[in-house]
């Protein structure tokens, strides 16, 4: 699968709370919580991304409380993926748990820039910007965990192949 879309870049250290404010869990409704992803990051930032773009962040990204609702208003926003240097593992587990790819790559991270086009091949792990021609590699997800995240989730995935 191919993923491809305009970047919208952030530092290091984004917490949960920068992702989805406390102040917006007063629901569980996946559409609502979209429309507030990154909110106290970048103000109005939902209305500002297109469907299939591309958040490109620095190191440790998704640190801070363990609320799924984190990944989950990244994927309803219609942002296709994430790409940081690296990432809280209970964000990690949790974007893999609701089907968010996710990427890591120093290098990427270090050298793609805000408004560069990116494509990500989640087969290979291959990330390349279509802006400079440059690639990066990222470690791939083994075939299982590719399914699990086509599939839209773990509980998709096990509704799916339910026996």
């Amino acid at each position: 699968m191919k993923l491809e879309g305009k970047v919208w870049t952030f530092g290091d250290d984004i917490d949960t709370d920068a992702i989805i404010p406390a102040r917006y869990l007063n629901t569980s409704d996946p559409k609502e919580l979209a429309e507030y992803v990154m909110e106290d990051a970048e103000a109005g930032f939902s209305k500002k991304i297109s469907d299939g773009d591309i958040l490109v962040a620095g190191k440790n990204f998704g640190c801070g409380s363990s609320r799924e609702h984190a990944p989950i208003a990244i994927k309803v926003a219609g942002l296709s993926c994430v790409i940081a240097e690296s990432f809280a593992r209970i964000f990690y587990r949790n974007s893999l748990n609701i089907g968010l790819p996710i990427f890591e790559s120093k290098e990427a991270s270090d050298d793609i820039k805000a408004g560069d086009e990116v494509e990500v091949d989640t087969d290979t792990g291959v990330i390349t910007n279509k802006t400079t021609g440059k690639t990066y590699q990222a470690v791939p997800f083994p075939d299982f965990m590719q399914e699990l995240i086509q599939a839209g989730g773990l509980m998709n995935y096990i509704k799916k192949n339910k026996m």
